[in-house]
């Protein structure tokens, strides 16, 4: 957890909202590119996190085409 406790599963999920915004895509289009269901990503992003594996992970971070990394960057002030 960062400094002011906001959880890891939140910044994850906000981050991958926004990356996917970004490339233009809707959650469908992410999901459908991933063989993943619409709701696991629309989960993702909610603030009602949803655990995820490391190999998901990676996988919706190459299909966005951006390091891993990307996905635990907090830059909430």
């Amino acid at each position: 957890m960062s400094s002011n406790n906001t959880n890891i599963y939140t910044i994850i999920g906000k981050n991958i909202k926004k990356y996917r915004k970004k490339k233009g895509w809707t959650q469908r289009q992410l999901a459908e590119s991933l063989l993943l269901s619409d709701s696991f990503i629309a989960k993702l992003e909610s603030i009602t996190h949803q655990t995820i594996s490391i190999d998901t992970l990676e996988q919706i971070a190459n299909k966005l085409e951006v390091p891993i990394t990307k996905f635990f960057e907090n830059n909430e002030k």
